[in-house]
């Protein structure tokens, strides 16, 4: 390819100027906010610690003292989950709607998530003892499952707007893994064992989950970054950017690998919210324009900021009682899918 950057602008995607602007100001300064939304998120809880004990818990560590621990402990692999999942969520979601050209991609919508979950629901009740690492490992390959019966279904379907058969395809995946996840849950009397994944949130996790979880999702975002260039020629159409040289398959290979590390992680840690893969990428592009060179990381960044926020609101909607975050992703993500349902077929 001689001249990419030409390339990019015959094919459309010759962006405005403020847009690339508002990508800096979102990387360049994102990380300071995601840094105060985690110090703001181990601040409140059902009793609120000063910012003076965060930061001494975080830098000066006593174990002795109650509130440190407690920040230590519980707090903060809470907040640092949040934006982990987040971020990870939404970068599945870039990587969807980019490399299948549909708008109402999402790991949540096409049956990713569920899948993750039924295979969980099947390791609680054949392996109880099974260990975080096989757990992790059962996610991702649950994750794999609900990607590729949902691809499946929409490939073997005759005519139709490949969008809508991917969305049908989806939510008829995702309802079918559901009700066997729950069906699993009641023969065994693991419900529940599983009650904490379907409701979704941040709540329970521990360090000791983290070490293991953190890994894979940075390398799912490694490779994102690493394809998001062949990802923006993609999304242009697979014709396109055959022309242009890409190696199409290799480009689906490694974007859907991505999409199970990140997502099978996520689920692992979370349980099933919803909507943050739907919701960001399109604010993303919106604010960044079709680059997905800058769409991956803004993702990264306003996902992890979204879920972080959705978690402390989770903590205020009921307290002292926990919301589950994935009920308040779903109020936001609902409307937003119905709108985006409605004017289905809009560009990427």
């Amino acid at each position: 390819m001689e001249n990419e950057h030409t390339d990019y602008e015959t094919h459309g995607l010759k962006d405005k100027p403020y847009k690339k602007k508002s990508a800096y100001f979102i990387l360049g300064f994102g990380w300071i906010f995601i840094i105060l939304a985690v110090a703001g998120s181990i601040h409140l809880g059902a009793s609120n610690v000063s910012y003076t004990t965060v930061w001494k818990s975080l830098f000066f560590y006593n174990a002795d003292n109650p509130a440190q621990v407690i920040i230590h402990e519980l707090r903060l692999p809470r907040a640092v989950a949040a934006a982990f999942v987040g971020a990870g969520l939404a970068v599945s979601g870039a990587i969807m709607q980019g490399i299948t050209r549909n708008p109402l991609a999402s790991p949540s919508i096409l049956g990713v998530t569920s899948g993750s979950l039924f295979f969980m629901a099947i390791a609680f009740a054949f392996f109880p003892g099974i260990s975080y690492q096989g757990l992790i490992l059962v996610s991702f390959a649950g994750a794999g499952l609900g990607t590729v019966l949902v691809f499946t279904i929409a490939a073997a379907a005759k005519g139709g707007n490949i969008a809508v058969k991917l969305a049908l395809a989806g939510a008829a995946i995702t309802s079918l893994l559901s009700a066997l996840s729950t069906a699993i849950g009641l023969r065994f009397n693991i419900s529940k064992d599983l009650s904490y994944w379907y409701a979704g949130g941040v709540a329970g996790v521990q360090l000791s989950q983290l070490k293991y979880v953190i890994p894979a999702m940075i390398a799912g975002l490694l490779l994102a970054l690493v394809i998001s260039r062949s990802i923006t020629l993609l999304s242009l159409g697979h014709d396109i950017a055959k022309g242009l040289g890409q190696n199409t398959v290799f480009v689906y290979i490694a974007g859907m690998t991505a999409v199970l590390l990140l997502t099978g992680a996520a689920v692992f840690l979370a349980g099933m919210v919803g909507f943050v893969g739907l919701i960001i990428p399109h604010v993303t592009r919106f604010l960044v324009g079709s680059d997905y060179s800058l769409i991956i990381p803004c993702s990264a960044i306003l996902g992890a900021l979204l879920l972080i926020i959705a978690d402390d609101a989770a903590k205020w909607i009921n307290a002292p009682f926990e919301t589950p975050v994935g009920a308040v992703t779903a109020i936001i993500g609902v409307p937003f899918f119905l709108y985006l349902a409605r004017k289905e077929g809009g560009g990427l």
